[in-house]
């Protein structure tokens, strides 16, 4: 990636139905803290920060519109952000404005934080990655839970890590919030 990148900070999902709802995040342990520190640094860095919220309709299981479970967690929807796209679908690009407003904004770099890991998450980055993004992705600012369905059991941990994985092997510059700290300090990302 090059030093003259314009990166923004995407927060997929941090809404409350993977806290209080029926999809608790269970795998990374620091996660949410993790996303709230990436938050102050992109403000910091005056990197732009897009809040991304899930909606089905409203008679839903999960995220149902209206619903406290599609409600964006109070400690991120009250930190500052530019915009909020509201999507109906895993991939943060479809159907959605979010290409068009990274355009608008000269933007030609996103960093992935968020729920779920293996859904939204990845799905976001792969489309970003297609429409010709660098994509970061922050390996302890997004998270996942056990899935079991009839194709199988798969733990958060085994889920997570199996998505970083694949991540690095072609879409994304998989990154602690540490190092992704580092570098921002490295290449002097004030815009």
């Amino acid at each position: 990636m090059s030093e003259n990148m314009k990166r923004a900070l995407l927060i997929i999902d941090v809404q409350n139905e993977y806290f209080t709802g029926k999809l608790p995040i269970k795998y990374h342990d620091n996660s949410f803290n993790n996303i709230l520190i990436a938050m102050d640094i992109a403000k910091f860095q005056k990197i732009p920060i897009v809040l991304i919220q899930h909606t089905n309709p409203s008679d839903a299981s999960t995220f149902a519109f209206g619903s406290d479970g599609w409600n964006i967690q109070s400690q991120i929807a009250s930190k500052h952000h530019e915009t909020l796209i509201e999507k109906t679908l895993p991939g943060s690009f479809t159907k959605t404005n979010l290409e068009d407003w990274l355009k608008k904004h000269d933007i030609d770099s996103v960093t992935i934080t968020g729920y779920m890991t293996q859904m939204c998450c990845d799905t976001t980055a792969r489309q970003a990655f297609d429409l010709g993004f660098n994509v970061e992705f922050l390996s302890d600012a997004t998270g996942t839970l056990d899935v079991f369905n009839y194709a199988g059991y798969v733990s958060a941990e085994e889920l997570h890590r199996s998505i970083l994985i694949t991540q690095a092997m072609k879409f994304s510059k998989v990154l602690k919030v540490d190092e992704w700290i580092k570098t921002l300090k490295n290449n002097n990302t004030n815009y």
